[in-house]
This record gives structure tokens, C-alpha cells and sequence, in this order.
């Protein structure tokens, strides 16, 4: 267990270490977030620097250091991240470039997502350890869809990535939550490893315990992010950070085949997605608002909460349900 606990404190150390020098960077480049026009709630938020997802990203991979066997899994869950990093990267960069919020053309945002998200699913597929099979949270059920993964799992990586982007909406949101669902894939990780332990299946074990190790890496590169990103922020994560978790946070659901847990432990993620997609089909059709803003958190912004009461709201509910989640799936 020991090397839990060092992936963290090492991703801490190095992301504290790289800090200054992505501030310094940024300010030198005048990477600044643009506020959107119809959040006119924000504007006093415009300028502050973007791109602040690198401090995590560069910072996780202290945690390479402390794999068990450089294991494949909890290696590729790092390069995934990365790869939706620099999507999210381009993003933020055309943005910073024309001086307006609109970067990458939605088509080609998804484009880049779907064509990361096709190389996972055949991998999954071809895996030995993987294939088509999907476990049914609270029971011992396993269910095997075929090559039926393969489209699943592109659906899955990109409503996963899009919900935890649409999250980002407010200082220490989307940061918050995610650190709270990576910290509890990190414990499910630990009780993985312990039964396959127990079953002497030790080499799926060694999976599960890298990525693990994996996870509590991120979430101290993370907490060093945070310092910065709380309320008021004076750096954003952008899209290069938003991505990145979401490429992250689907791996490692992936990789477990615990795909349908993600749904409670990232309830707040399904409520982001879900609130945005209503409000988008009930004005085409009926020219009316469901919420006074969407996603969600800006509704409830709009109603007059504060920023760290939703951020409270959020990560309270999702400690509840990945708790409840782990105490019943164990």
C-alpha cells in the first residue's frame, strides 16, 4: 500500500514544482479565458489564465514511478489522458489565438474524440482481460455484448469526456468532483486487486493495483491544481484539463468494465449532460427554457446560489453516492 501513498505525495511535489513555471509560461503566452457573452455573470472572471489542466497532467506522471511492473493498463490510462489533453489542448490554444471562446468546430472536437475513443475500443475488444464484457453494479453478473463493446465504448468515452467538460462551468467544479470520483475508481481499484488477490489471479491483480497507484497519483496532482482553481480562481483548467480527466476518468471505468458504476459515482457529471441536452431539445421544439441556464449549476446560479455553496452541493452529493456505491458493491 505504500506506494499509494507515495504516487500521491510525488504527484503533489512535482505539480507544486511545476506551478510557477506554467503560471510564468502562460503569462508570458497571455493565455487568458474569454468569457461567453450570455454569462454576463462571469465577466468579471475574464482574463484570468486557462490552461491550468497542464499543472495535473504534467504532475500525474510522478506516479509512473510507483507501478507495480510498469503494468499496461495503468500506463495506458496516463497516455489516454494525454491524448485528450491535447485535444483539449488545440481547443484552448485556437482560442487564446483568434481572442474569442469558440477554438476547435464542434465537428472536429468530436472527430478527435471519437477517433481516441475508436483505438480504446478495439484495444478493449482485443484485450485478453477484457473483451465485450460489462459487470452489473451489486452483483457478481457479468454480461459479454461481443464486439458490441466496441461502439459502446466510443458512446461511452464520449458522453463521459462531454459531462465532465460541461461540468467545468464554475470555479472548482468540475475539479472537485472529479477528484472525489478518481479517489473513490482509486479504492474500488484496491478492493479489485484484494479478491483477484484472494482467487490467485494475480496478474489482472497487478493491473488493478497500478491503476490504483494511477489514481491516487492524479488526485494529488489535482489537490496542487486546486490550491489555484478555487473560488476565486486565478487559473482555469480549460478544455486541455477537462478533457483529460474525462479520457481519465472513462479509462480507468473501462479498463475495471465498471462502466454502468460510473453513472452513480458521476451522478453530478449524468446531471451536467442530461440538464444541457433537455434544455438544447425542449427550446427547438417548444422555443421555452426548462432551466433559466444549462447546464445545471448555472440554473442554480441564476436562481442566486453562490459558486462554493454549488460546489458544496456537488461534491457532497457525489461523496454520498460513490460512498453508498463502494459499501454496496463491495
Amino acid at each position: 500500500m505504500s506506494d499509494l501513498f507515495y504516487s500521491f505525495v510525488t504527484c503533489i511535489l512535482v505539480s507544486f514544482l511545476i506551478t510557477p513555471v506554467i503560471f510564468k509560461l502562460l503569462k508570458k503566452l497571455k493565455v487568458n479565458q474569454n468569457i461567453l457573452e450570455y454569462v454576463d455573470n462571469h465577466k468579471s472572471k475574464s482574463g484570468t489564465l486557462s490552461m491550468g489542466g497542464l499543472i495535473f497532467i504534467i504532475g500525474a506522471l510522478g506516479a509512473i514511478f510507483f507501478l507495480y511492473e510498469q503494468r499496461l493498463l495503468a500506463i495506458l490510462c496516463i497516455v489516454i489522458m494525454f491524448c485528450y489533453g491535447i485535444l483539449g489542448f488545440l481547443d484552448d490554444f485556437l482560442k487564446v489565438k483568434h481572442k474569442h471562446n469558440e477554438g476547435l468546430k464542434p465537428y472536429q472536437k468530436i472527430i478527435g474524440q471519437v477517433g481516441i475513443a475508436t483505438i480504446i475500443a478495439f484495444f478493449v475488444y482485443k484485450f485478453s482481460y477484457l473483451g465485450g464484457e460489462i459487470n452489473i453494479p451489486f452483483s457478481n453478473v457479468t454480461i459479454d455484448i461481443g464486439w458490441g463493446i466496441i461502439p459502446f465504448v466510443i458512446l461511452f468515452y464520449l458522453a463521459v469526456t462531454n459531462s465532465v467538460n460541461l461540468t467545468d462551468g464554475l470555479d472548482g467544479l468540475a475539479g472537485y468532483v472529479s477528484l472525489v470520483v478518481i479517489f473513490s475508481l482509486g479504492v474500488m481499484n484496491i478492493v479489485k486487486y484484494n479478491n483477484l488477490v484472494e482467487s490467485g489471479v494475480i496478474e489482472l491483480a497487478k493491473e488493478y493495483n497500478s491503476m490504483a497507484v494511477i489514481c491516487f497519483g492524479v488526485c494529488g496532482a489535482l489537490l496542487v491544481f486546486l490550491l489555484f482553481n478555487t473560488n476565486p480562481a486565478s487559473i482555469f483548467m480549460g478544455d486541455t484539463g477537462s478533457l483529460a480527466l474525462g479520457g481519465f476518468i472513462a479509462s480507468v471505468t473501462a479498463f475495471m468494465q465498471e462502466y454502468l458504476i460510473l453513472v452513480l459515482i458521476g451522478i453530478m457529471f449524468v446531471v451536467s449532460a442530461v440538464s444541457d441536452i433537455l434544455q438544447v431539445f425542449y427550446y427547438k421544439a417548444t422555443e421555452k427554457r426548462i432551466f433559466l441556464m444549462a447546464p445545471f449549476h448555472h440554473h442554480l446560479e441564476r436562481k442566486g446560489w453562490s459558486e462554493p455553496k454549488i460546489v458544496s452541493l456537488y461534491v457532497f452529493i457525489t461523496i454520498i453516492m460513490s460512498a453508498a456505491t463502494i459499501i454496496f458493491n463491495l
